[in-house]
């Protein structure tokens, strides 16, 4: 017995909706699976002030060669020393040395990310060029023996 016109139409609606169906749910389905996913620490990291106003730690990293390594500390303190005490939100520093590796880790201690960012570069570059001239002095040499292996900063965990 053939279908009529009718039957088949009914049929095909049927077959459209129940896949229409079936897409709208896969589609529902997906985004729950990523709307789960997101990690709630990281949203609410994202705004600024989140992270602008807390305590953090300017970490650098320098090549300092043994036979150079009192002439650095020296450095150190009477070039960087009185200017990062000057600043606004500096809260002091550590000084580290690696025999093994012949390599300085100088830890900056900042009361929040946005007093250390609020000095201009232009400042800072000013200060960095007086302590590799010091030391170019000191040392005798055309340049800086201290080369800047890494440069990052540390948030406090609580």
């Amino acid at each position: 017995m053939p279908l009529s016109s009718l039957a088949i139409k009914k049929r095909m609606n049927f077959f459209y909706v129940k896949k229409s169906i079936i897409r709208i749910s896969l589609l529902i389905a997906f985004f729950f699976f990523f709307v789960l996913q997101i990690n709630t620490q990281i949203v609410s990291g994202l705004p600024m002030e989140n992270y602008q106003n807390k305590f953090v730690t300017e970490e650098l990293r320098l090549k300092v060669p043994i036979n150079y390594k009192e002439t650095w500390l020296k450095a150190e303190k009477e070039i960087w020393d009185p200017w990062l005490s000057s600043k606004n939100g500096f809260l002091g520093r550590q000084l580290f040395w690696d025999r093994e590796k012949e390599e300085a880790l100088i830890l900056v201690n900042w009361k929040s990310k946005k007093l250390w960012k609020n000095i201009p570069m232009g400042e800072v570059n000013l200060i960095q060029k007086e302590f590799e001239d010091n030391v170019k002095t000191a040392l005798n040499l055309r340049e800086n023996p201290f080369e800047l292996i890494y440069e990052g900063e540390l948030d406090k965990q609580e």
